[in-house]
């Protein structure tokens, strides 16, 4: 590309000190976008936790965060798994060194293992049109917590006991299932009366 002294043209008298900020400039933009390259992780994520972002400064680059690609699911296992074993859901593209990453440098969880299995959504169901409708499928990860460290599902919604004025909800049935089989021993205590009410006598 022809400058301005290649083709006649008179340079300014500050052409020397616009190269010069814009040198300054180049340098720390390639200084900042080096820091920015060996602070990230892979799917851009920080490496240390330490790591703090530049001051930003007026013709410096723009500073970004990087959030991860990925939402992991805790949820409860159907079945008892041991202590130190948690249970996640995780996208289908998420491999098991993406979740030991994803746990270790963001929450700072020790892993010791992860054991990962897709989970096929059924074909059962049915629209209007009789033709079957299926389920998208998902991946189930396990993972296995450093030695000495366990986990305990929170019990989000613990059952309460009905009370009642009489105590408890069992108390008040047995009370009158007893009531009712007064009332039964009393309308069939006498023969005579033949199943007749007691309401109906004189």
């Amino acid at each position: 590309m022809w400058g301005p002294s290649e083709l006649g043209v008179p340079r300014s008298p500050l052409a020397p000190a616009l190269k010069d900020a814009e040198g300054a400039v180049g340098r720390r933009e390639v200084q900042a976008g080096r820091g920015r390259l060996k602070g990230l992780g892979p799917r851009g994520q920080r490496a240390g936790s330490g790591e703090a972002y530049p001051l930003y400064q007026l013709g410096g680059p723009q500073l970004r965060v990087f959030r991860t690609n990925f939402f992991i699911q805790l949820v409860r296992p159907g079945t008892e798994q041991p202590e130190d074993t948690v249970q996640f859901r995780i996208p289908m593209e998420m491999t098991r060194v993406d979740l030991r990453n994803y746990l270790e440098r963001i929450y700072n969880v020790p892993v010791a293992a992860v054991r990962t299995r897709v989970q096929h959504g059924s074909g059962r169901k049915r629209d209007y049109r009789n033709v079957r409708i299926k389920k998208p499928d998902y991946k189930v990860a396990y993972v296995q917590l450093a030695h000495g460290q366990t986990f305990t599902f929170p019990d989000l919604f613990p059952e309460k006991e009905q009370s009642c004025e009489g105590g408890s909800a069992h108390d008040a049935q047995s009370m009158l299932l007893e009531q009712e089989q007064q009332r039964q021993q009393q309308r069939h205590g006498d023969p005579r009366r033949g199943g007749i009410p007691d309401w109906f006598s004189l």
